[in-house]
């Protein structure tokens, strides 16, 4: 008996979905210090950095699987990214996922279904660790990330730039797994605990 307050969400197989390639997107930063010295350089600029990051999911016998983006031969991430100032949050994840994912042809570009914010993590300082939590003695924390839940349409085409891998990751594989995915990624299996997943099969 599944409890009426859970959030229900439908998953699809992976084989319902295309993937092709686009021209490669080049990463802004080409290690972690240059991307924790681009954030200052913004920061003093534009204030916190706010950041949007998307949950796409599909199935594989059974069991729920996270599209991330790879870059090289280890780094994973979610696809999404930062949110220009003012810019809705919903408008931005549309935004950030059209041009990490989306085709050149906007008639192929999926409709973009974003669902609930299951996360929120703070960077409470110009470094690699961030919180599910602002620590109380922060009062200018550097980064604010999102994580939403976006809901897939039955049969959807993804172009993946051609530098990047996407991977179809199992949550099984994600939990617990804070040394290969990291703490955000690794705990999205404990946030994803209280949707009801219907696995749609063909």
């Amino acid at each position: 008996m599944v409890a009426s307050s859970a959030a229900a969400a439908n998953i699809y197989p992976l084989s319902s979905y295309t993937f092709g390639t686009k021209e490669p997107k080049m990463e802004k930063d080409t290690s972690v210090a240059d991307r924790l010295a681009r954030m200052k350089v913004n920061y003093m600029k534009e204030g916190m950095r706010t950041s949007v990051e998307a949950i796409l999911l599909v199935q594989e016998h059974n069991h729920p699987h996270i599209l991330l983006l790879q870059i090289g031969n280890t780094f994973c991430k979610l696809p999404g990214g930062r949110l220009k100032p003012g810019e809705n949050e919903i408008e931005g994840l549309k935004r950030k996922l059209t041009s990490k994912l989306g085709a050149n042809s906007p008639a192929l570009v999926p409709d973009w279904q974003i669902g609930e914010c299951v996360a929120i993590w703070w960077r409470p300082n110009f470094e690699t660790i961030m919180y599910p939590y602002c620590p109380p003695h922060i009062t200018k924390p550097k980064e604010c990330k999102k994580l939403f839940l976006v809901h897939l349409s039955e049969r959807e085409y993804f172009a993946v730039p051609k530098n990047l891998k996407l991977l179809a990751v199992p949550l099984f594989e994600l939990y617990d797994n804070v040394q290969r995915y990291g703490p955000v990624i690794s705990t999205i299996p404990q946030q994803l605990s209280r949707f009801h997943f219907k696995m749609i099969t063909q």
